[in-house]
């Protein structure tokens, strides 16, 4: 079994798919270890580390790639990179599949089997190879401290003889893995914080970390998510309320936080142009959903941009703003899964196409798109002509909240059945399912999540 490493290409990430501790672990597993030279190096690894351990170092991932049964990535391989796998090699990676249609058929073109880490199912024998949480924790420290950094003054509460420095107050919007970190690295840095979500069952997880919760807690808002952990829709009433509430707590915040993005779609704007120029010069809101359009009306990918005074920050790739810590966990969580793949006794690669894991993360198998919530629409698929309309004397239906399909014509009238509940659970909005933490101690996943991940993609990562 060959398995290659390469060096990645897109501009802007700075992470590696091994680390000296995983190429020691992959030898372990059986393995040849072939490393593009210098793929780690944005990461603080050199090619006489993965030497050390057992890898082979080639001048090129070309070299890398050629006869590897197995292709580690970061990113997803570009039409470039695939001409040079090899057929039916598995190529693992953070594959960004949402809204890629044409990415994920030259996946299939290629001949790979592909599979997409951030699909990795909520359950906990995979919660070791969970790269969403695994790099959503380095997102939200890296927020707060990037906050600090465009900060023009103190997090903690300094008392002087010249006099005394506030407290800086923080608000954290989205209590998932990335908003609990924030939280915590917040805490840690002597700021007053607060946080918002949608789901009733994070308040315990804020309050446990010093912060206060802020919601319209009324009896709608208590009965706001189901037994699945799911959040449901909320009354046009109570999102007015809530609006109203965060539009003027907004006006008293120093920094404020956001990391709300829904699986597959754009990412909900929790922030308005309006409540941007209520806040203070000075202030600072880091959007940790720029890459998917945003939380924050203003906010520009990849900059920081100054609106009244109010910094936006938009930074790319928040958690390759620590490359070395999180190419080592990503590394790991490569590792762990690709554990699951191989037969222990003969060294091989035996998957398991029956396994819940590989079936909820595969793309792509030999030369299709196999995931069945990226299938390429059919024929059969295709939207079916509207039925005729009804006579003018008929009176109008009334209107529904989401299109049924036209029932089938049928030879003889039949009892209806009770119909069973239309109403759908609304996703949450963060695509990590919070863990519960520890008062003292950074959020780490749980093994019973609160959230299930629904249809999800790609990383903030």
């Amino acid at each position: 079994m060959r398995i290659a490493v390469v060096r990645e290409i897109e501009a802007g990430e700075p992470r590696v798919a091994a680390t000296p501790d995983t190429v020691k672990k992959l030898k372990a597993l059986g393995a040849d270890v072939a490393i593009e030279s210098g793929a780690g190096v944005k990461s603080g690894v050199l090619d006489a580390d993965y030497e050390a351990m057992g890898a082979t170092i080639v001048a090129s991932a070309a070299d890398a790639v050629k006869d590897a049964d197995v292709v580690l990535k970061v990113r997803r391989p570009t039409e470039a990179e695939l001409a040079a796998y090899k057929k039916g090699a598995l190529v693992i990676a953070i594959m960004d599949p949402y809204g890629n249609e044409a990415a994920l058929a030259a996946l299939a073109k290629a001949g790979v089997t592909a599979f997409a880490m951030e699909l990795m199912p909520r359950i906990t024998r995979a919660q070791g190879m969970d790269v969403l949480s695994s790099q959503a924790n380095l997102a939200g420290y890296r927020a707060v401290i990037d906050a600090a950094g465009e900060f023009g003054r103190a997090f903690p509460m300094m008392m002087t003889a010249a006099g005394t420095v506030p407290a800086t107050r923080v608000f954290v919007m989205g209590v998932g893995v990335a908003g609990l970190q924030a939280i915590a690295t917040a805490r840690r840095l002597g700021a007053i914080v607060t946080a918002t979500d949608v789901r009733p069952a994070t308040k315990e997880q804020v309050e446990s970390l010093g912060a206060k919760f802020l919601a319209v807690e009324d009896e709608e808002f208590k009965n706001a998510q189901t037994a699945g952990g799911y959040a449901k829709e909320m009354s046009k009433e109570y999102q007015a309320k809530q609006a109203a509430l965060v539009a003027e707590h907004i006006k008293k915040q120093d920094v404020v936080i956001t990391t709300a993005l829904i699986p597959g779609r754009p990412a909900p704007k929790l922030i308005s142009a309006d409540m941007v120029k209520s806040m203070k010069a000075g202030s600072v809101i880091v959007d940790l959903a720029v890459e998917r359009g945003g939380n924050v009306e203003g906010a520009v990918a990849g900059t920081v941009a100054d609106v009244n005074g109010v910094k936006i920050v938009g930074y790319l790739n928040v958690p390759g703003r620590l490359a070395a810590s999180a190419s080592s966990l990503y590394a790991k969580n490569l590792y762990n899964f690709l554990d699951i793949l191989v037969d222990k006794k003969t060294k091989a690669l035996a998957v398991n196409w029956d396994d819940d894991i590989v079936k909820a993360t595969a793309l792509t198998k030999d030369g299709a798109v196999v995931h069945p919530n990226f299938q390429p629409k059919t024929a059969a698929s295709a939207p079916q002509p509207k039925p005729a309309p009804e006579p003018a004397s008929a009176p109008p239906p009334p209107p529904v909240a989401m299109a049924a399909p036209a029932p089938a014509p049928v030879a003889a009238p039949k009892p209806a059945p009770t119909p069973e509940p239309t109403a759908q659970p609304v996703p949450p909005i963060e695509t990590v399912a919070p863990p519960v933490p520890a008062p003292t101690a950074s959020p780490t996943p749980t093994s019973e999540p609160t959230v299930p991940p629904g249809p999800k993609t790609e990383p903030t990562a």
